[in-house]
């Protein structure tokens, strides 16, 4: 595989389970080829299939995936209740994959447990698309998210981004936030004591020289701020109910938070929504959430193309 351009880079084969497996030159090649699904419906993946296994509930991203694939001529089959599968039975996650590789031609799962994609993709000949892993990874989001940035703000370099809520538990904001290390931004880490960001990805800033800022006050952030992403606090994550109830609503985004923050920012969230954005800024328009969404199926379209090895036509 070459990094010379995006246009020679080719990831046919690969598997999608982690943003370290891709280069900043890969990443735009996803991205540069998005753009080219948008609005097109033609079936260059008539007769392949894509196998959904999801252990873990999901509305987006199951729903885009699946859309992408009939959008483009193919199928989806697979499970979205780990109950109806075969491991309510004891059946092993690696002899899941062994058994549905025989069924389809890329295999999307999403599972409760970290590690569980990369185990998955080393279980089969097929590639491998990781759909949130636990707490680890959601690489497709964090491909939508910056396809998201880009088309709103036009560039993913010197951009002031802050992400606000939960990011101890986030995979969302795990991926986003490792994948922008291979950009020059400045990041703002806005979350209370207790859901501050796992030091591993504090060592991973430090080390790519990403300037970067911690606080628990939402107003500590610049009034230049570009991105505001922020996400729900997960109570499915804590192992403690009482813990979650401390700081279930930490963080409220209105109208008046953000005309005090000032500046033009494009709100962000991959959803579902709690209470930390308010619907009143639906029709705000810098909101980019419902965007963020119609965007998963064109760079879900991509993605598939890209891994199958089949090109637009």
């Amino acid at each position: 595989m070459t990094s010379k351009g995006t246009d020679t880079i080719s990831l046919a084969g690969r598997d999608l389970v982690s943003m370290r497996d891709f280069s900043r030159e890969e990443l735009l090649a996803f991205l540069d080829a998005a753009e080219g699904f948008e609005g097109y419906d033609q079936p260059i993946l008539a007769g392949k299939i894509l196998g959904t296994l999801f252990f873990e509930p999901s509305t987006r991203t199951h729903l885009s995936f699946t859309a992408a694939m009939q959008r483009l001529g193919g199928q989806a089959l697979g499970f979205a209740d780990a109950k109806i599968s075969s491991t309510a039975k004891g059946e092993s996650l690696a002899d899941t994959i062994r058994v549905v590789e025989n069924y389809c031609d890329i295999i999307l799962v999403r599972h409760p447990l970290e590690g569980a994609a990369r185990l998955s993709a080393e279980s089969t000949r097929l590639p491998v698309i990781n759909a949130g892993d636990g707490t680890n990874q959601h690489p497709t989001q964090t491909l939508l998210d910056l396809y998201t940035i880009r088309q709103k703000r036009g560039r993913l370099d010197n951009l002031k981004i802050a992400f606000v809520g939960d990011l101890k538990y986030s995979r969302t904001v795990h991926s986003l936030i490792e994948t922008l290390t291979h950009f020059d931004n400045e990041i703002f880490l806005i979350s209370p004591q207790s859901l501050r960001i796992p030091a591993d990805f504090i060592e991973e800033l430090d080390a790519r020289g990403t300037i970067y800022s911690e606080d628990e006050d939402f107003f500590s952030l610049a009034s230049d701020v570009d991105i505001l992403y922020t996400t729900r606090i997960q109570q499915e994550r804590f192992p403690d109910p009482v813990e979650y109830e401390k700081v279930k609503n930490a963080y409220r985004i209105d109208r008046a938070t953000l005309d005090k923050i000032g500046g033009s920012v494009t709100l962000m969230h991959p959803l579902p929504r709690l209470n930390e954005i308010a619907t009143e800024l639906d029709d705000y328009p810098g909101a980019a959430y419902f965007d963020q969404a119609r965007n998963g199926v064109t760079v879900r379209k991509a993605v598939l193309s890209l891994l199958l090895g089949i090109d637009r036509v």
